[in-house]
């Protein structure tokens, strides 16, 4: 699902520049300070900037044991079996199914004094409304990304989703490998909510796919059509918005475009767990993170939009590197764009019918 474009900065940077607070130095002792000396993050893999970690730990004097995942679902079943992490980085679903079962634990705004740092529209989501556990992170959209070459604009832009059924594409199509998102695509081209849990419209919306399956000849895949769309593999995909606007900055026959008939708007967020070993340097990795530095480096090496408000402007403004960029900056202004809700019985029949799918 994530991706981090190689890129390396032209300035490391080391020293605060504005927006920190209560900046330690390296002659601290962690242990008399924080209660440890090594902070366990378990993140998105390919998802931090290049300097992110190597900074924290010199003005900090800590180790960080980072850790990666590739599922919202593979890190909940790491943490149900007891392991130990002291900063989580979930979707918004996951989150609100942690706070559900009491496995989060608040934060610490005496210490996250950078919050009013964030981008004000990724704050109080129905996931955590009042932020008591998580903080954003990245956030963004799934869209259409397509290459102007070898599909017509106008196809996109009047038949939204149904795109992925005109045959006039068939065998040029990726169909992102994850069953929630199939089917939010094809639940939103019929009209319907993507948290439904109407077994007709559930129905209908695996009737789409199998459509999909049956008459377009689609690739199923994750990370692979990043590649396959830059070096013209295929012509069309769905995907989520950081991975697109890499996309389109590799390769200028690209376009991104979100259909009228709404979409997911996802925000993955840090969180520490009620079992963390080590939640006062928890809060101030938090803290640190949503710094113009932090920040900026893990947009500008990662590709997806940033919850520092700052940091958001300077990349999407004139001279940003995303500068006109489509997919970099997600819309807000859809009322038919929503955000995943946690629903289990929905997730394992959804599951069910994705192996229906792809075998049909």
């Amino acid at each position: 699902m994530k991706r981090l474009v190689l890129m390396v900065l032209s300035l490391v940077m080391v020293i605060c520049l504005g927006g920190c607070s209560g900046q330690k130095t390296s002659d601290v002792d962690p242990i008399e300070e924080y209660g440890c000396d090594v902070l366990n993050v378990y993140n998105w893999g390919e998802y931090i900037g290049e300097d992110v970690l190597s900074n924290f730990e010199s003005e900090y004097n800590v180790r960080v044991n980072y850790s990666l995942f590739d599922s919202n679902e593979a890190m909940y079943t790491k943490l149900q079996g007891g392991s130990h992490y002291d900063i989580l980085v979930p979707s918004d679903y996951m989150i609100q199914r942690l706070i559900a079962e009491d496995m989060l634990q608040p934060l610490d705004y005496s210490v996250i004094t950078n919050a009013d740092l964030l981008y004000e529209g990724t704050l109080n989501k129905a996931y955590d409304l009042e932020n008591e556990y998580s903080i954003p992170y990245f956030w963004g959209n799934v869209g259409i990304v397509y290459d102007k070459t070898l599909v017509d604009q106008a196809d996109v832009e009047s038949e939204g989703w149904d795109v992925f059924q005109n045959t006039k594409y068939k065998g040029m199509i990726y169909m992102y490998d994850s069953e929630r998102d199939a089917f939010m695509v094809a639940l939103k081209a019929l009209g319907y909510s993507m948290n439904t849990d109407d077994e007709a419209q559930i129905e209908e919306a695996y009737q789409w796919l199998v459509k999909v399956q049956e008459t377009m000849d689609p690739s199923y895949v994750t990370d692979e059509a990043i590649d396959g769309l830059i070096y013209g593999e295929k012509a069309m995909g769905f995907m989520y918005s950081g991975d697109a606007a890499y996309i389109l900055s590799q390769n200028e026959n690209m376009a991104y475009f979100v259909p009228e008939e709404g979409t997911n708007i996802w925000t993955d967020a840090m969180v520490i767990p009620a079992n963390a070993d080590c939640p006062k340097l928890a809060n101030e990795f938090i803290n640190y993170i949503l710094t113009y530095e932090a920040s900026y480096d893990n947009s500008y090496t990662v590709g997806y939009a940033s919850s520092n408000a700052e940091v958001l402007e300077d990349m999407s403004s004139e001279g940003g590197d995303y500068y006109e960029n489509d997919a970099y900056l997600a819309r807000t202004d859809n009322d038919n764009d929503e955000v995943f809700e946690n629903n289990e019985v929905m997730r394992e029949m959804l599951s069910e019918l994705w192996i229906k799918v792809k075998n049909s």
